[in-house]
């Protein structure tokens, strides 16, 4: 069964429980290259009028995190590809048997013949759509080893960072880290999309979803390590792809300082942050710092993927915090 979901993040349905074999595996993993980010406080969240209504934005709210370490970049498909070589780790768009593409990377044949969510037509269901053929049988990630993997679910991601030793972020981490040490900025590197003209994010350009301008030099996804930097070393926290993080969705904050949340203890969707190479802000402009969405934990499309984080080191190879 398929539903809509969101317009950036299209959903699996009425899935059954998560079998055992997605448990994460316990091999030794290679740890990550890690940036150490200091703890502090900061405004979390938004009141910008762009905010899409039920997403949760406000109220800006006090929150203060502890020190943490948080890749720089999104896992790789080199990286990812060496999770599943030492472990034989199923993915589970591989165990479904299909995922979510965007339907502008299809051949016009697989285009016509696909299934599509009515609300968001321009996802198709294709089956065989697996991390290492993110556009079906037939194409691979051959040219793209330092691109992000995509088609991983956030069941994905846990697995991947057990191994590694390591862990997914908080959301009011991933907020704090993408922010770079600027308070209420819009993005990660300021309050202008591309200043001086430059562009900053692998986003939409163009009208979509019928024509991509990519402007920012990229149709689909971008290396990890495309375009500057924020104030911690940190690439591509606004667009290239959606990063899972470790809470469960909710709405209502707590006005009053916070330190080191976490989300509900019960529900099943999860937070995703960053945006993706799909983000237009003539439907949703949710590439800015503050902006947020859920996804179900087996969902798994073209354009979500995730970044690691961990206490700061040292910390033990294979085993999560």
């Amino acid at each position: 069964m398929i539903t809509p979901g969101g317009c950036c993040a299209p959903r699996r349905a009425g899935a059954a429980a998560v079998p055992e074999s997605l448990t994460p595996h316990q091999a030794p993993g290679v740890s990550p290259r890690l940036v150490d980010v200091p703890g502090g406080e900061f405004l979390m969240g938004g009141d910008d009028p762009d905010a899409v209504a039920g997403d949760g934005e406000g109220p800006v709210r006090p929150v203060r995190v502890g020190a943490f370490a948080i890749a720089p970049y999104a896992v790789t498909n080199v990286e990812f590809a060496e999770f599943i070589s030492t472990t034989g780790y199923l993915t589970d768009a591989e165990r479904y048997g299909w995922s979510y593409v965007f339907a502008g990377f299809l051949p016009a044949g697989l285009r016509r013949g696909a299934r599509r969510p009515e609300a968001t037509p321009w996802w198709c269901v294709i089956p065989g759509a697996i991390w290492n053929a993110p556009e079906g049988p037939g194409s691979e990630i051959g040219g793209r080893s330092d691109h992000p993997v995509v088609h991983v679910s956030w069941h994905d991601a846990q697995a991947y960072c057990a191994w590694a030793g390591a862990r997914l972020p908080s959301e009011a981490e991933w907020e704090y880290a993408a922010r770079g040490g600027l308070e209420r900025a819009r993005y990660p590197w300021g309050d202008e999309l591309a200043p001086g003209g430059e562009h900053r994010c692998n986003i939409w350009r163009g009208r979509f979803p019928a024509h991509n301008t990519a402007e920012d030099g990229y149709r689909g996804t971008a290396p990890v390590h495309a375009f500057a930097p924020n104030g911690f070393g940190l690439h591509n926290m606004a667009g290239n792809v959606w990063e899972w993080c470790a809470d469960r969705w909710h709405t209502q904050h707590n006005p009053n300082l916070r330190v080191d949340p976490r989300g509900p203890a019960e529900g099943a969707a999860r937070v995703m942050r960053g945006g993706s190479y799909l983000c237009h802000d003539s439907y949703c402009n949710r590439y800015r710092v503050a902006a947020r969405t859920h996804n179900t934990p087996e969902s798994t499309s073209g354009n979500t993927g995730f970044r690691v984080a961990a206490p700061i080191r040292p910390y033990r190879k294979g085993t999560p915090s």
